[in-house]
């Protein structure tokens, strides 16, 4: 019973550190409660204090800290049948892998994310996964696969003006493509 208050405590204060801009510290405490879960066998609560310390990771700016964290958590997902939380682990694996470099990895992880993240309608996370994908495209120097990339983040966002906009400028691409 201590320890799962000692892993509450860590998550409270990992999240006062990420709102407070201290990224690597934030990291550090998650990872520190993903171990307390660890150690009780609670495995979905290590993955899910893992894939925090991996986005936190991210934002101070150490990318592979950050990819080892997230990593193997989407089989712990996949596993529980959580497929939320495991397009989400995807998702920040192809956000470390984006930030070593590793492109055509980092691809792919967004794919896998938004392909779960559309079975369950996460509309606003698939959004974001398919913008990542689609400016890892353009690194890649696949325009038409960031166009496409786009078009469907463009499709799952919420009527608005914007997105009519958007919807016009994106035609174009596509005619000239043939689609």
């Amino acid at each position: 019973m201590n320890s799962a208050k000692n892993a509450k405590d860590l998550v409270r204060q990992a999240k006062r550190l990420y709102e407070a801009k201290e990224y690597a510290a934030a990291a550090e405490k998650f990872s520190a409660a993903a171990e307390i879960y660890e150690l009780a066998g609670d495995n979905l609560s290590a993955a899910e204090m893992r894939n925090n310390a991996s986005v936190a990771w991210v934002q101070a700016g150490e990318a592979q800290r950050a990819y080892e964290a997230a990593l193997g958590t989407p089989e712990v997902f996949a596993a529980a049948n959580d497929l939320r939380r495991e397009g989400l682990a995807w998702g920040n694996i192809g956000s470390a892998l984006d930030g070593l470099k590793r492109w055509e990895e980092a691809a792919e992880a967004y794919r896998k994310a938004a392909d779960l993240l559309e079975q369950v309608g996460a509309k606003q996370e698939r959004v974001a996964v398919l913008q990542a994908l689609s400016a890892v495209q353009l690194r890649l120097n696949n325009p038409a696969d960031a166009l496409i990339a786009m078009n469907e983040a463009v499709n799952d966002q919420p009527a608005s003006l914007k997105k009519s906009l958007l919807k016009r400028i994106l035609r174009a691409p596509f005619k000239l493509l043939g689609g």
